[in-house]
């Protein structure tokens, strides 16, 4: 066989290589826009379980009485049950220094006062990709330190986000038992959940670090918590009916996996800095509101279930006004 056959039959399978990956996408492309069809049921709403991550202004000190004072006013009409506020991150050896959150008691009793209904949860992770090592036991009991001092300053609960846990990491399952003994209110944020067989490896290969959960994982997780939040922006779909086809996906793998005394929420993009000018465009709370719907319309009505609000300074009008006239109207 000379060389110029060899390099024949290589470019041609090339050439089937790509013809099966462009078919692979282009039959996920399809499916999720199939998804993303049909009239969501009337019902199909907040039911009064919705979240809001909250940014580290509230309590290292910028805001004030009054900026509690207006976001109470906005919450109030809405069906937002749990704040999640940034209090952390830990450091690299897994402290959390108080320095971090000096204003977080003023911030909690404002909140109680103006917000009384509303559960306000300590919002703390790190990076784990070359980071903070949870394989480290140091390291965890140092997380679990922080975690007792910092609900000593009178909040309701503990949220963890740490990135990007990989699928079946038991030590970040065994932080979790851990940490229910500092505190009776636990959730986490959560990656996707693998929408079909094969994209998590596939993903994996690619980005170097899962950006799924196996469904077996996810269960996992979420046994040892209260709340979960899925993060379901960031997709990559670049266009609104395929991100609302994934978000219809995303619910309804949830929705089955997530036992319905447990909150689910799903995560809604209110932020506008993707990178990308197209991914800005696909991925909104109008799409995140609708997708939740549908999703929840095939499944049937669930009581612990709504959407999250990904995060208050960055979150424009426009967000806000999806947000009221899409779910919750």
């Amino acid at each position: 066989m000379n060389a110029r056959t060899v390099i024949r039959r290589g470019l041609r399978l090339l050439a089937l290589a790509a013809a099966i990956v462009l078919a692979l996408v282009g039959l996920i492309a399809a499916t999720l826009r199939i998804q993303f069809t049909g009239d969501p049921a009337a019902w199909a709403k907040s039911t009064g379980h919705d979240a809001l991550w909250l940014g580290h202004a509230w309590v290292d000190g910028r805001r004030t009485e009054r900026d509690v004072e207006r976001l109470a006013v906005r919450l109030r009409a809405t069906g937002i049950k749990d704040v999640y506020v940034h209090s952390g991150p830990f450091e690299m050896d897994g402290r959390l220094d108080p320095a971090k959150y000096p204003n977080a008691r003023n911030f909690l009793t404002w909140m109680r006062e103006h917000l009384p209904t509303v559960r306000i949860s300590a919002w703390l992770g790190q990076s784990v990709n070359d980071a903070l090592d949870l394989d480290d036991p140091r390291a965890r009991q140092n997380v679990l330190a922080g975690v007792a001092a910092i609900m000593k300053e009178g909040y309701d609960g503990i949220h963890y986000n740490f990135e990007p846990i990989g699928d079946g990491d038991t030590e970040f399952l065994r932080l979790l038992d851990e940490t229910r003994r500092h505190t009776r209110l636990l959730s986490t944020a959560s990656p996707q959940i693998e929408p079909y067989p094969g994209m998590r490896l596939t993903a994996r290969a690619v980005l170097g670090h899962d950006k799924y959960w196996s469904s077996g994982y996810f269960t996992q997780v979420v046994n040892r918590v209260d709340q979960v939040a899925i993060m379901t922006y960031d997709s990559g779909t670049p266009l609104q009916a395929l991100y609302g086809g994934h978000v219809v996906r995303q619910s309804e793998l949830a929705l089955d996996l997530v036992p319905g005394d447990k909150s689910l929420f799903v995560g809604a993009p209110a932020y506008h800095d993707h990178g990308l000018a197209w991914a800005d465009n696909a991925e909104s709370v109008e799409m995140a509101a609708e997708g939740a719907k549908l999703a929840l319309s095939e499944h049937g009505r669930r009581e612990r279930f709504g959407l999250a609000l990904y995060v208050d300074f960055a979150a424009t009008e426009d967000d806000w006004r999806e947000y009221m006239t899409r779910w919750m109207a």
